[in-house]
């Protein structure tokens, strides 16, 4: 399953698609839909790897969010199995 969509519904939409634009244009689109991904993607790095630099240069730590999302597993965790050892016996099983 695609992003919620079924077999019956891509089908319907590729009929569309073909209807609209014709079967010789659709390799263009596709190639241009392609090259605008990867421009994108190749712009999302590089903004991510100037933020990195300048964090460094700064000598800000760029894995600070890494590290809270670990410690806040952690104490999830922690947290969960003091409950459980707390309800445990107050548990009822159906």
């Amino acid at each position: 399953m695609f992003l919620f969509i079924s077999g019956a519904e891509i089908f319907i939409i590729l009929v569309i698609v073909v209807m609209l634009f014709g079967a010789d244009k659709i390799p263009e689109l596709a190639r241009g839909l392609g090259k605008g991904m990867q421009q994108l993607k190749s712009a999302t790095n590089e903004v991510k790897k100037e933020i990195t630099e300048s964090a460094k240069k700064q000598g800000i730590d760029a894995n600070l969010a890494s590290d809270i999302q670990k410690d806040v597993k952690n104490l999830k965790k922690k947290v969960k199995d003091n409950l459980d050892d707390i309800t445990g016996p107050i548990k009822r099983n159906f």
